[in-house]
């Protein structure tokens, strides 16, 4: 079996299938969290269909892009992560604030 062959009958079905699942997570999921880290997993789902592209068709073009979505992919997660602490810190102190005027 060669490496086209394993790529074409194993790796991308079972890629097909783990996109399917993660879409149902990103639909489904009970929270936000578990939204962005569906999304998150898909963007690198997508990284590995760019990077096995690049492999079969031997186009090393491809994985520069493969790498730059990586980065953006990175960095949404960063910005995610500020932005909940963010909201957990200023409900944390509506809570006080709550607690102060009882």
């Amino acid at each position: 079996m060669t490496i086209e062959e394993y790529l074409y009958y194993i790796i991308l079905p079972v890629l097909a299938i783990s996109v399917l699942l993660v879409f149902y997570r990103v639909l489904v999921g009970p929270s936000i969290i578990d939204r962005v880290v569906a999304l998150d997993l898909l963007i690198t789902i997508g990284i590995t269909i760019i990077a096995i592209y690049s492999i079969v068709y031997d186009q090393s073009t491809f994985l520069d892009i493969a790498m730059i979505l990586g980065l953006i992919a990175f960095l949404s997660t960063i910005a995610f992560s500020y932005y909940l602490g963010k909201r957990v810190r200023a409900k944390k102190i509506l809570e006080k604030k709550e607690q102060q005027n009882e």
